[in-house]
């Protein structure tokens, strides 16, 4: 049996450049429209038994080639369980190894979270009690943009995540999080109790289909069109503000997955003209409750924090904050190893970004009565 390569399904990036056997030259696809790449997910079939070298040659080239250093890419039997295997970056080439044990094996840059799985996650979710469920609009490609309400307290807290597409850790953290909203735990009945929850699971589900890394059908970063989004160009950005705007916000996290930095770490909206210690102070007081959680969230490693009133105010967070006074951040979880609590066989994962979902909101419920 020959060894046979695909992408041709949803969320599937890569080109093969030619090989044989065992050694094969790979390349990543550019989202459309942009020079941004570094996702790829694909699938190998007739390889089992096969020592596989697999070269990325053009990952010098991708949007953060920082993010290869002691980066292991993601491989699964089955597409659903994912495991680290054998990752080495060296002059601008990324080369993994592995031998298959059955005849079919996928990669990935970072556990998918396809369009299957997000219809059926919003299905779901539809059903669970308490939820009400509406379509803002439609995407370029068409594609439905999904927003989940729940609680009835005066707290207006948005949750909304993968305006990169590629960070599919960003949806799996959703999961986790919408499970604890609406479980029977004390934490979440008191925040459907003391907030209202708006949750946009997916911000970009036309990048997510076209394996895109960072942009939407038209090669448009969303988290840096929130100072005038449009119609022709980020009609989901436009369609969530109008949204905020008829709600308000108090509180919010952007949820994204950072290629560079092996930690999880928030970026706030210190660097925003209406920034003030009172609302820095709640900002350092989830920061607080949320170390007191868990210990895979820090405080030492991240960005740099803007000089006062410099903030990118095209950015969400900080486009959130000025706009409705709010207490807005940006979440960062590892596509590589999570270097606060190592783990070998998986890193950063599914399970390790559903935890974390459920620990922001049991922070969160430390101080919902000061929003």
């Amino acid at each position: 049996m020959s060894v046979t390569f695909s992408a041709d399904f949803d969320g599937g990036n890569i080109e093969v450049l030619g090989g044989e056997g065992r050694q094969w030259d790979l390349a990543i696809r550019p989202d459309n429209g942009s020079h941004y790449y570094q996702w790829f997910y694909f699938r190998i079939d007739g390889a089992a038994g096969l020592d596989l070298t697999l070269r990325i040659t053009n990952a010098g080239g991708s949007a953060y080639p920082g993010g290869w250093e002691n980066y292991r890419a993601r491989v699964s039997s089955d597409n659903t369980d994912w495991l680290c295997t054998d990752t080495r970056y060296d002059n601008g080439v990324l080369t993994i190894r592995h031998t298959p044990v059955g005849d079919t094996v996928w990669f990935a840059y970072f556990a998918p979270f396809d369009s299957q799985r997000h219809r059926a996650f919003v299905e779901k979710t539809k059903t669970l009690p308490g939820m009400a469920h509406r379509v803002l609009g439609q995407t370029l490609d068409g594609r439905d943009l999904d927003l989940f309400t729940l609680g009835n307290g005066a707290a207006k807290v948005w949750l909304y995540a993968r305006q990169h597409p590629g960070e599919t850790m960003a949806e799996w953290w959703m999961e986790g999080a919408v499970a604890f909203l609406t479980g029977d735990d004390t934490a979440a009945a008191a925040l459907r109790e003391a907030a209202t929850f708006y949750i946009v699971p997916n911000m970009n589900p036309d990048g997510s289909a076209r394996g895109h890394l960072r942009t939407n059908a038209a090669g448009v970063d969303l988290n840096r069109e929130w100072a005038g989004p449009t119609l022709e160009r980020s009609p989901e950005i436009l369609s969530v503000l109008q949204a905020m705007t008829e709600t308000g916000v108090d509180f919010a996290i952007d949820v994204h997955g950072d290629e560079a930095i092996p930690h999880v770490f928030m970026a706030g909206f210190e660097g925003t003209p209406s920034w003030n210690e009172a609302r820095g102070a709640l900002y350092q007081a989830y920061l607080d409750r949320l170390l007191a959680h868990t210990p895979d969230f820090q405080t030492k490693f991240g960005y740099d924090i803007p000089a006062p009133g410099a903030a990118n105010l095209a950015i969400s967070t900080n486009a959130v904050a000025e706009r409705f006074k709010a207490i807005a951040m940006t979440l960062e979880m590892p596509f590589k190893g999570h270097d606060d609590a190592p783990e070998p066989v998986r890193a950063w994962s599914i399970e390790r970004s559903r935890a974390l979902g459920e620990t922001c909101l049991r922070a969160l419920a430390d101080i919902v009565d000061r929003l």
